[in-house]
Protein backbone atom coordinates (compact mmCIF):
# COMPACT_ATOMS: atom_id res chain seq x y z
CA UNK A 1 0.00 0.00 0.00
CA UNK A 2 1.17 3.55 -0.91
CA UNK A 3 0.72 6.74 1.40
CA UNK A 4 -1.33 9.33 0.14
CA UNK A 5 0.78 11.89 -0.34
CA UNK A 6 -0.30 15.87 -0.15
CA UNK A 7 -1.28 17.47 -3.64
CA UNK A 8 1.17 19.99 -4.57
CA UNK A 9 1.04 23.16 -7.66
CA UNK A 10 3.90 24.36 -8.51
CA UNK A 11 4.69 26.31 -11.31
CA UNK A 12 6.06 24.29 -14.77
CA UNK A 13 9.15 25.28 -14.57
CA UNK A 14 11.37 23.57 -11.64
CA UNK A 15 14.41 24.62 -10.23
CA UNK A 16 15.58 20.46 -10.54
CA UNK A 17 13.98 17.61 -11.95
CA UNK A 18 14.34 16.00 -8.12
CA UNK A 19 11.83 18.15 -7.00
CA UNK A 20 8.53 15.94 -5.91
CA UNK A 21 5.79 16.37 -7.67
CA UNK A 22 2.20 13.68 -7.67
CA UNK A 23 -1.23 14.32 -8.66
CA UNK A 24 -0.97 16.96 -10.60
CA UNK A 25 -3.09 15.30 -13.42
CA UNK A 26 -5.49 13.28 -11.27
CA UNK A 27 -8.52 15.49 -12.12
CA UNK A 28 -8.25 15.01 -15.97
CA UNK A 29 -10.72 12.05 -16.56
CA UNK A 30 -9.55 8.53 -17.58
CA UNK A 31 -11.39 9.14 -21.38
CA UNK A 32 -9.25 12.75 -21.84
CA UNK A 33 -6.19 10.59 -20.86
CA UNK A 34 -6.80 7.97 -23.16
CA UNK A 35 -7.69 10.70 -25.86
CA UNK A 36 -4.51 12.77 -25.11
CA UNK A 37 -2.64 9.33 -25.73
CA UNK A 38 -3.57 8.80 -28.98
CA UNK A 39 -3.76 12.41 -30.47
CA UNK A 40 -0.80 13.95 -28.52
CA UNK A 41 -2.66 17.29 -28.42
CA UNK A 42 -2.65 17.12 -24.48
CA UNK A 43 0.50 16.06 -22.37
CA UNK A 44 1.61 15.05 -18.89
CA UNK A 45 4.87 16.86 -17.68
CA UNK A 46 6.91 16.50 -14.21
CA UNK A 47 8.40 19.94 -15.33
CA UNK A 48 10.53 21.81 -17.46
CA UNK A 49 14.26 22.52 -16.74
CA UNK A 50 16.56 25.16 -17.91
CA UNK A 51 20.75 25.14 -18.39
CA UNK A 52 21.11 21.91 -18.29
CA UNK A 53 24.52 20.58 -19.35
CA UNK A 54 23.99 17.22 -18.83
CA UNK A 55 21.03 15.67 -21.12
CA UNK A 56 22.60 16.04 -24.81
CA UNK A 57 25.05 18.48 -26.52
CA UNK A 58 25.31 22.03 -25.57
CA UNK A 59 23.04 24.03 -22.99
CA UNK A 60 19.12 22.38 -22.55
CA UNK A 61 15.86 23.11 -21.81
CA UNK A 62 14.51 19.49 -20.69
CA UNK A 63 10.88 18.33 -20.69
CA UNK A 64 10.48 15.30 -18.46
CA UNK A 65 7.20 13.73 -18.79
CA UNK A 66 5.41 11.35 -16.52
CA UNK A 67 4.66 7.59 -17.16
CA UNK A 68 7.10 4.83 -17.40
CA UNK A 69 6.11 1.26 -17.51
CA UNK A 70 9.99 0.25 -16.59
CA UNK A 71 10.61 0.20 -12.61
CA UNK A 72 14.39 0.45 -12.41
CA UNK A 73 15.98 -0.20 -8.88
CA UNK A 74 17.88 2.76 -8.57
CA UNK A 75 14.95 5.35 -10.56
CA UNK A 76 15.37 8.64 -8.95
CA UNK A 77 11.97 10.32 -10.12
CA UNK A 78 9.58 7.33 -9.37
CA UNK A 79 7.12 10.46 -9.04
CA UNK A 80 7.12 10.22 -12.67
CA UNK A 81 6.17 6.44 -13.16
CA UNK A 82 2.25 7.40 -12.84
CA UNK A 83 0.73 10.12 -15.79
CA UNK A 84 -1.37 11.80 -13.87
CA UNK A 85 1.51 12.62 -11.55
CA UNK A 86 1.99 14.96 -14.30
CA UNK A 87 0.89 19.04 -15.22
CA UNK A 88 -1.13 18.33 -18.64
CA UNK A 89 0.22 20.86 -20.89
CA UNK A 90 -0.55 21.08 -24.49
CA UNK A 91 1.66 21.62 -27.57
CA UNK A 92 1.31 25.32 -27.36
CA UNK A 93 1.76 25.42 -23.85
CA UNK A 94 5.01 23.29 -24.08
CA UNK A 95 5.96 25.65 -26.94
CA UNK A 96 5.35 28.38 -25.09
CA UNK A 97 7.94 27.50 -22.47
CA UNK A 98 10.56 26.43 -25.40
CA UNK A 99 10.75 29.89 -26.85
CA UNK A 100 11.28 31.62 -23.91
CA UNK A 101 14.95 30.16 -25.04
CA UNK A 102 15.02 30.34 -28.44
CA UNK A 103 17.73 32.37 -29.18
CA UNK A 104 20.03 31.47 -26.42
CA UNK A 105 19.57 27.88 -26.96
CA UNK A 106 21.23 28.47 -30.26
CA UNK A 107 23.83 30.73 -28.93
CA UNK A 108 25.03 28.05 -26.80
CA UNK A 109 25.20 25.21 -29.25
CA UNK A 110 22.14 23.55 -26.99
CA UNK A 111 18.67 22.42 -27.82
CA UNK A 112 15.69 20.69 -26.63
CA UNK A 113 15.62 17.27 -24.93
CA UNK A 114 12.58 15.35 -23.88
CA UNK A 115 13.45 13.17 -21.01
CA UNK A 116 11.24 11.29 -18.48
CA UNK A 117 9.61 9.37 -17.19
CA UNK A 118 9.48 7.67 -20.45
CA UNK A 119 8.82 10.09 -23.15
CA UNK A 120 7.33 7.25 -25.43
CA UNK A 121 4.46 6.21 -23.57
CA UNK A 122 3.18 9.64 -24.77
CA UNK A 123 4.74 9.05 -28.27
CA UNK A 124 2.22 10.95 -30.14
CA UNK A 125 2.99 13.87 -27.82
CA UNK A 126 6.03 13.63 -28.16
CA UNK A 127 6.00 13.53 -31.99
CA UNK A 128 4.25 16.76 -32.09
CA UNK A 129 6.68 18.36 -29.61
CA UNK A 130 9.71 17.82 -31.93
CA UNK A 131 7.90 18.66 -34.81
CA UNK A 132 6.97 21.86 -33.65
CA UNK A 133 10.79 22.58 -31.98
CA UNK A 134 12.34 21.31 -35.50
CA UNK A 135 9.60 23.59 -37.28
CA UNK A 136 12.00 26.63 -35.20
CA UNK A 137 15.34 25.59 -35.74
CA UNK A 138 15.87 23.78 -32.63
CA UNK A 139 17.88 20.71 -31.69
CA UNK A 140 16.07 18.09 -30.43
CA UNK A 141 17.26 14.78 -28.36
CA UNK A 142 15.19 12.49 -26.78
CA UNK A 143 16.45 10.07 -23.28
CA UNK A 144 14.33 6.75 -23.80
CA UNK A 145 14.41 3.44 -22.84
CA UNK A 146 13.26 2.81 -26.55
CA UNK A 147 10.44 0.18 -25.86
CA UNK A 148 8.02 2.30 -27.70
CA UNK A 149 10.14 2.78 -30.49
CA UNK A 150 7.94 0.82 -32.76
CA UNK A 151 5.16 3.51 -32.30
CA UNK A 152 7.39 5.86 -34.22
CA UNK A 153 7.19 5.86 -38.04
CA UNK A 154 10.26 6.19 -39.74
CA UNK A 155 10.23 9.88 -40.75
CA UNK A 156 8.93 10.37 -37.25
CA UNK A 157 11.92 9.19 -36.20
CA UNK A 158 13.77 11.59 -38.25
CA UNK A 159 12.52 14.68 -36.47
CA UNK A 160 14.91 13.25 -33.31
CA UNK A 161 18.52 14.53 -34.20
CA UNK A 162 19.83 12.80 -31.08
CA UNK A 163 18.41 9.86 -29.41
CA UNK A 164 20.27 8.59 -25.92
CA UNK A 165 19.63 4.99 -24.99
CA UNK A 166 19.60 3.69 -21.76
CA UNK A 167 21.16 0.68 -21.83
CA UNK A 168 20.38 -0.41 -18.37
CA UNK A 169 21.93 -3.81 -18.15
CA UNK A 170 23.49 -6.94 -19.71
CA UNK A 171 20.13 -9.45 -21.10
CA UNK A 172 20.95 -11.99 -18.41
CA UNK A 173 20.37 -9.26 -15.41
CA UNK A 174 17.89 -6.72 -17.38
CA UNK A 175 14.56 -8.03 -15.80
CA UNK A 176 16.34 -7.88 -12.08
CA UNK A 177 16.93 -4.07 -12.79
CA UNK A 178 14.33 -3.04 -14.37
CA UNK A 179 11.11 -5.49 -14.24
CA UNK A 180 11.23 -5.54 -18.08
CA UNK A 181 14.03 -7.35 -20.61
CA UNK A 182 15.21 -5.46 -23.23
CA UNK A 183 14.53 -7.09 -26.31
CA UNK A 184 12.44 -3.87 -28.11
CA UNK A 185 15.48 -1.88 -26.68
CA UNK A 186 18.11 -3.65 -28.65
CA UNK A 187 15.38 -3.61 -31.99
CA UNK A 188 15.15 0.12 -31.25
CA UNK A 189 18.74 0.46 -31.49
CA UNK A 190 19.13 -2.08 -34.37
CA UNK A 191 16.82 0.47 -36.51
CA UNK A 192 18.75 3.10 -35.19
CA UNK A 193 21.66 1.82 -36.41
CA UNK A 194 20.31 1.12 -39.43
CA UNK A 195 18.86 4.54 -40.24
CA UNK A 196 21.91 5.84 -39.08
CA UNK A 197 20.85 8.35 -36.62
CA UNK A 198 23.20 9.38 -34.03
CA UNK A 199 22.69 8.27 -30.67
CA UNK A 200 24.80 8.30 -27.29
CA UNK A 201 24.75 5.12 -24.40
CA UNK A 202 23.91 5.79 -21.56
CA UNK A 203 24.64 3.23 -18.42
CA UNK A 204 23.81 3.55 -14.76
CA UNK A 205 26.39 2.07 -12.83
CA UNK A 206 25.36 0.70 -9.66
CA UNK A 207 27.71 -1.10 -6.96
CA UNK A 208 26.80 -4.87 -6.41
CA UNK A 209 23.77 -4.35 -9.23
CA UNK A 210 25.13 -3.50 -12.65
CA UNK A 211 29.27 -3.09 -12.00
CA UNK A 212 30.10 -6.86 -13.61
CA UNK A 213 32.18 -5.89 -16.15
CA UNK A 214 32.03 -9.01 -18.36
CA UNK A 215 28.46 -7.76 -18.03
CA UNK A 216 29.65 -4.59 -19.42
CA UNK A 217 31.26 -5.58 -21.96
CA UNK A 218 28.37 -7.48 -23.54
CA UNK A 219 26.81 -4.37 -23.55
CA UNK A 220 30.19 -2.56 -25.53
CA UNK A 221 30.01 -5.08 -27.74
CA UNK A 222 26.54 -4.62 -28.93
CA UNK A 223 26.59 -1.32 -28.84
CA UNK A 224 30.09 -1.35 -30.63
CA UNK A 225 28.63 -3.23 -33.57
CA UNK A 226 25.91 -0.86 -34.48
CA UNK A 227 28.34 1.99 -35.89
CA UNK A 228 25.96 4.80 -35.04
CA UNK A 229 26.91 5.36 -31.35
CA UNK A 230 28.84 8.29 -30.61
CA UNK A 231 29.53 8.73 -26.76
CA UNK A 232 28.50 6.45 -24.59
CA UNK A 233 27.60 8.19 -20.77
CA UNK A 234 28.66 5.84 -17.48
CA UNK A 235 26.54 7.32 -14.58
CA UNK A 236 27.34 7.00 -11.51
CA UNK A 237 24.30 5.96 -8.99
CA UNK A 238 23.36 8.55 -6.43
CA UNK A 239 20.67 8.58 -3.60
CA UNK A 240 19.17 11.66 -4.71
CA UNK A 241 15.98 10.18 -4.81
CA UNK A 242 15.58 7.65 -2.06
CA UNK A 243 13.68 10.00 -0.62
CA UNK A 244 10.76 10.03 -2.72
CA UNK A 245 10.95 6.35 -3.01
CA UNK A 246 10.08 6.53 0.91
CA UNK A 247 7.42 9.05 0.79
CA UNK A 248 5.93 7.11 -1.73
CA UNK A 249 5.73 4.10 0.48
CA UNK A 250 7.75 2.07 -2.16
CA UNK A 251 10.25 -0.20 -1.30
CA UNK A 252 13.56 0.59 -2.14
CA UNK A 253 16.36 -2.01 -2.31
CA UNK A 254 19.25 0.18 -2.50
CA UNK A 255 19.26 1.92 0.73
CA UNK A 256 22.75 0.54 1.64
CA UNK A 257 24.37 0.97 -1.81
CA UNK A 258 27.30 2.78 -2.74
CA UNK A 259 28.05 5.79 -5.33
CA UNK A 260 30.96 4.09 -7.02
CA UNK A 261 34.82 4.53 -6.67
CA UNK A 262 36.39 6.75 -9.10
CA UNK A 263 38.92 3.57 -9.92
CA UNK A 264 35.65 1.02 -10.88
CA UNK A 265 33.96 4.46 -12.90
CA UNK A 266 37.18 4.08 -14.85
CA UNK A 267 37.92 0.50 -14.90
CA UNK A 268 34.01 0.45 -16.48
CA UNK A 269 34.72 3.36 -19.36
CA UNK A 270 37.92 1.41 -20.38
CA UNK A 271 35.84 -1.75 -20.81
CA UNK A 272 33.55 0.58 -23.49
CA UNK A 273 36.80 1.75 -24.71
CA UNK A 274 38.30 -1.67 -25.23
CA UNK A 275 35.05 -2.36 -27.82
CA UNK A 276 35.94 1.25 -29.68
CA UNK A 277 33.78 3.22 -27.88
CA UNK A 278 33.87 7.33 -26.95
CA UNK A 279 33.08 6.64 -23.07
CA UNK A 280 32.88 9.09 -19.86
Amino acid sequence: MTRKVAVQHPDLEAKSPFEMRVNMGHDVPETDVRTALATGDLGFLHSFTTGSTVDGPGVRVVAWTTGCMWRCRYCHNPDAWTMTNGIPVTVPQAMGELRKYRHGLKIMGGGFTLSGGEPLMQHRFAVKLFAAAKSIGIHTTIETNGFYGDQLSDAEIDLIDLVMLGMKAAPERHRAVTGMDDTETRAFALRLAARKRPMWVRFVLVPGLTDDLSEVASIATFAASLGNVERVEVLPFHQMGMFKWKLLGIPYTLENARPPTAELIEQTCDTFRAAGLNAY
